[in-house]
């Protein structure tokens, strides 16, 4: 009798997705608290058009990145003329849009790389959390996963000469967004069941910040979130509360855009402008429960990413520079172990999957890199179109967003005949 091994692999991979369970999900910006890593085995380095699961137009345009829950895609879009911002939601098996929500909004001046749809949506089992900007209104919504609105927050003014793109995140019950503007500006964590405020912190205003945080825990001290800002530099909130548990405010002279980064128990940042000046910082935490502040522990100013957020990996730590420069970074010391060009302007973030980066040019080339401490362009993938968002894993495949299109790759197992 013969038996099908890609069947078993199948049944096999099914019993794993329910164990592990959110495991899976990709749920905000770079996956599980904003790493960018994911442990698949399925995604190839190389593929082509034959490869796709499917590729679904989106309407409009926009640069924000998919997340995933279960058999759900959420994604954001816009258009300018008229203006409409939409939310959607397709099947992961075949991308079909299984609802889709639109928003009227009136268009007004940003920054030309920028899009009225570049801040990811954050997703847990029963919402999807999403926000977008015009200059009188920061709104914030809620939908369940069939798209019916849950609960939708009215934030007030956004002053910015670029607009908006700072995502959202969760922690236990709560959504937490940063609202650090030209205008009045402000960190607030609001109930994820209801929008309720349950806390706000009054933010001193520099420039717009467009970094996403993360969690930061260790040993022996209660978890803080970290916001990288040049009004604030890096700041560690708890999360519960609200207050601020320490600050080092002068780590950034610039504007941020990338997110923190936590290796070796360090946590990192960059700073740029369109004009060059761009530099990593590696700063080692405060203690709460002594009074110790945070101290720097090194720079890193050639060739540093503005916009892509770095990416580390053990005490590996990865740059990714706008104008496509990869560095290999030895984490805890900031040794520069390697240091190469690819081709390519880049301002998606890079990902990393079994052992290599994947990152996306402003061409919608996916470039491979290894992950290693030597150089090796592994793969280079044209999607053909402008992209400028960084891709999702979720359930062993890869969620690649250009400006109107959305890709699915990998996951694909190989069918063996059994004797």
């Amino acid at each position: 009798m013969k038996v099908s091994l890609s069947v078993c692999l199948q049944g096999l991979g099914l019993f794993a997705m329910v164990v592990h369970g959110s495991a899976q999900e990709w749920t905000r910006f770079r996956g599980p608290n904003g790493a960018g890593v994911s442990h698949s085995k399925t995604i190839p380095a190389r593929w082509t058009e034959r490869d796709f699961n499917w590729k679904a137009v989106l309407p409009g345009v926009g640069h924000s990145s998919p997340v995933i829950w279960g058999d759900k895609v959420f994604i954001t879009s816009a258009q300018e003329s008229p203006g409409k911002v939409f939310v959607l939601c397709l099947n992961v098996h075949d991308g079909a849009v299984l609802w889709q929500r639109e928003f009227p909004f009136v268009p007004f001046e940003k920054h030309k790389f920028n899009s009225f749809a570049s801040a990811t949506p954050t997703v847990d089992q029963e919402l999807v959390y999403v926000c977008w900007n015009t200059p009188d209104r920061y709104t914030l919504v809620a939908f369940d996963h069939d798209g019916k609105t849950r609960w939708e927050r009215n934030l007030g003014a956004f002053k910015s000469q670029h607009a908006c793109g700072t995502s959202p995140i969760l922690y236990r019950n709560k959504v937490i967004l940063g609202n650090e503007q030209d205008g009045e500006s402000s960190l607030l964590a609001v109930e994820t069941s209801t929008g309720k405020t349950l806390w706000q912190i009054p933010r001193r205003t520099a420039v717009t910040a467009y970094s996403t945080p993360c969690v930061f825990e260790l040993d022996g001290q209660r978890p803080v979130v970290i916001f990288n800002s040049q009004a604030h530099g890096i700041s560690a909130i708890d999360p519960d509360e609200g207050k601020l548990v320490w600050e080092y405010a002068k780590a950034f002279d610039k504007r941020t855009v990338s997110s923190p980064v936590v290796s070796a128990g360090l946590i990192m940042g960059s700073c740029g402008s369109g004009g060059g000046g761009n530099y990593v910082v590696a700063i080692r935490p405060g203690d709460a429960a002594t009074g110790k502040g945070p101290e720097q522990a090194y720079e890193i100013r050639k060739s540093a990413p503005y916009v892509p957020t770095s990416l580390a990996v053990g005490d590996l730590l990865y740059l990714w520079s706008d104008a496509g420069i990869v560095s290999c970074v030895h984490a805890p010391t900031g040794q520069v172990r390697w240091q190469e060009r690819v081709e390519g302007d880049f301002f998606g973030s890079p990902v990393w999957v079994d052992g290599r980066l994947f990152c996306v040019s402003t061409a919608g080339d996916v470039v491979v890199v290894a992950a290693s401490g030597e150089f090796q362009e592994l793969a280079r993938n044209p999607l053909g179109e402008l992209s400028r968002t960084t891709p999702a894993v979720s359930g062993g495949r890869m969620y690649v967003r250009t400006a109107s299109h959305l890709f699915s790759v990998g996951g694909k197992t190989k069918t063996v005949s059994l004797k």
